[in-house]
């Protein structure tokens, strides 16, 4: 049977009723002085770069059995699969995927059998369910670019891609209890399963910005005795407790039951997303919080239930959050139980302010680094469609929503070297990049939703790249294509080329693993070019349809061991010190809307790629061919 949550409380409910509870039982202010513990409020003086990936090894997304997908192949309600013991393994969220496994099937939808069998009603699909390395960052990306304040999140990003360098009225002391047999203090070199522990940080910044001081503690195993010890410690020593995971449905999650055991539990299970495995309960006038581990789960309940507490422990009324109206760039799809909280990037172009939607896992901290704003979907609305004007809460001041340069198309780490760039040379502007490969781009253009778009579009009737395409989706005119870069692609593999990989024929061996990037992307478009070319059926390639957003993702799961191939840079291939057939250099050009070109912002990012810092930066990287950067090729 599934787990069931205690309750499924309308959130403005269940946080009404909390803070009731507590004035009731005595929740007030007292006065105290905070120590100064990390970064937060910083200002970076130079880019930040991730030294590992986050996550840094293939991981479980959820509770269950982890095998291989096609062992399940064929599996259906009405014919059922029976896989015996061999030939799957008992996982919990986080564990490292087995040798050999390349799933992860939910405990909810495995029945178990009397001779340790298993049968499965639905066939897996390779990759369901299982956190592929960087997912969240990849080693070598850009965190923050340089003279910029560090954020909560970002000294989470930060932690999670060991980057480890990194401030009094009296206020409430907050105490943290992290807890996980796989949790470890945050190192620059984590091992396979090592969890990195830095919720801790993000939550004690907000606590800090919110006028609180945080107190964190040992890291505690999944031991119920040592968890109830931990909290009874906390409750002697701070005015609030926070019990950081252990509030889901895994086989060693006590939260629940220790908060029931020390104090009262009002409510398991709140009515949003993430965040819906929250626990709220007291003892007396202190607030008893069980969160969840996942960061962005976390965050949003500190900030939706526990922030509250903090205005109601110094009487400052509820805070006043801005909300503007904003166009969606992609579609929003949401699940009726909860109220969902949608992290989105905002620019204004055209004339309108633009949402695009970010990464939306629990576990994707770069994600609310990365956001401008907040979407709320109410529960019982399924979502909203793309072009939909939706109400989102700024999470950013204006005026840098107007000074930000949207970037929304295809991927190249040279998007960040040249928001870098620009930021340094005039410090009022940014750029928010949004990888959605080139023909997403040239979607955005035409609905007037970026100021620019990455595109390298392989015209196959004559190789020539960009060109064909703009004249057939802008018939009217009204764009320019504008040079950028002639880049290095091929196929990346492992060093040494261990499997003898001589050209995309060898990508439909047997057992050999390939993963791709998105439908829609430029280095799709080609690599489906070249099995065309060749005669190839690409559903004779393991793995062709397991996508990934960006170069670099790609180039992580192959030196990680998961992928034995994938189409992509040379500058990520370098940068994962990955072999690299090459196969072509192709033109990745901007595509800039007439309304747009003329814009201080978008003149100011030419000058840019045609200086010499850009040149020298790209010179690093590798890979790349500069003619003449920055220049119009083509107005159309």
């Amino acid at each position: 049977m599934a787990f069931q949550y205690l309750t499924n409380v309308p959130l403005e409910r269940a946080r009404r009723e909390f803070r009731d509870a507590l004035r009731c039982a005595g929740f007030g202010p007292e006065a105290e002085t905070i120590p100064v513990r990390d970064a937060c409020g910083r200002i970076t003086a130079e880019p930040v770069y991730a030294r590992v990936c986050a996550p840094h090894y293939p991981a479980c997304a959820m509770d269950g059995i982890a095998l291989e997908a096609r062992a399940t192949f064929g599996a259906t309600e009405t014919t059922p699969v029976t896989l015996g013991a061999e030939a799957f393994t008992a996982v919990d969220t986080g564990d490292p995927v087995p040798e050999g496994c390349d799933a992860v099937v939910m405990a909810e939808d495995v029945v178990g059998q009397e001779d340790g069998s298993v049968r499965l009603h639905a066939a897996a699909v390779p990759w369901q369910h299982i956190r592929q390395i960087g997912e969240d960052i990849c080693a070598g990306e850009m965190i923050l670019a340089s003279h910029v304040e560090i954020s909560p999140s970002a000294m989470g990003a930060m932690l999670a891609a060991g980057v480890l360098e990194a401030a009094v009225l009296r206020r409430p002391v907050v105490g943290i209890i992290p807890t996980g047999d796989e949790v470890v203090p945050p190192t620059a070199s984590p091992e396979p399963g090592d969890v990195v522990e830095f919720n801790s940080a993000i939550f004690s910044a907000m606590l800090v910005q919110w006028g609180a001081e945080p107190r964190t503690f040992p890291i505690v195993p999944d031991e119920r005795a040592a968890i109830r010890a931990a909290v009874e410690e906390a409750l002697s020593q701070c005015d609030m407790v926070l019990l950081n995971a252990g509030s889901s449905a895994g086989r060693e999650d006590y939260s629940a039951a220790v908060l029931g055991e020390v104090g009262e539990v009002l409510f398991h299970g709140i009515a949003m997303k993430p965040g819906k495995p929250a626990i709220l309960g007291h003892r007396g006038g202190k607030p008893l919080l069980g969160v969840p581990g996942y960061p962005v789960s976390g965050i949003l309940v500190l900030t939706e239930l526990l922030r509250p507490l903090l205005e109601d422990w110094y009487q400052a009324g509820a805070r006043r959050d801005v909300h503007r109206e904003a166009v969606l760039s992609r579609p929003v799809v949401s699940g009726l139980k909860y109220q969902e909280f949608v992290r989105v990037r905002l620019g204004r172009a055209a004339g309108k302010l633009i949402a695009s939607p970010l990464g939306r896992g629990s576990g994707v901290v770069s994600s609310f680094m990365k956001a401008d704003g907040i979407l709320e979907v109410p529960q019982g609305v399924e979502g909203y469609e793309a072009g939909s004007r939706v109400q989102v809460r700024l999470l950013r001041p204006e005026e840098e929503l107007a000074h930000t340069l949207l970037a929304i198309g295809s991927h190249d780490p040279l998007l960040d070297e040249a928001a870098d760039l620009l930021h340094l040379a005039d410090p009022a502007l940014r750029m928010s990049s949004t990888h959605v490969g080139s023909m997403g781009g040239i979607m955005a253009v035409r609905r007037g939703e970026t100021h620019i778009a990455g595109v390298h579009l392989l015209d196959e009737r004559d190789g020539s790249y960009n060109a064909s395409f703009i004249r057939k989706y802008f018939p009217a005119g009204g764009v320019r294509l504008v040079e950028c870069v002639g880049r290095t692609q091929g196929l990346m593999l492992a060093p040494g080329n261990p499997l003898g990989v001589r050209d995309v024929t060898d990508l439909a061996r047997p057992g050999l693993r390939y993963v791709n990037r998105q439908r829609g992307s430029g280095t799709r478009i080609l690599m489906d070019h070249l099995c065309r070319k060749a005669g190839m059926d690409t559903a004779a390639i393991y793995g062709y349809d397991r996508e990934e957003f960006t170069h670099t993702s790609v180039a992580a799961q192959i030196a990680s061991g998961s992928a034995d191939a994938g189409m992509g840079i040379y500058s990520a291939a370098r940068l994962y010190g990955l072999d690299l057939l090459p196969v072509c250099t192709e033109q990745y050009d901007l595509l800039i809307p007439d309304g747009a070109f003329e814009t201080p912002m978008v003149q100011r990012l030419l000058e840019v790629l045609r200086g010499g810092a850009f040149r020298l930066r790209l010179e690093k990287l590798g890979g790349y061919r500069l003619d003449a950067p920055g220049t119009v090729r083509e107005r159309f």
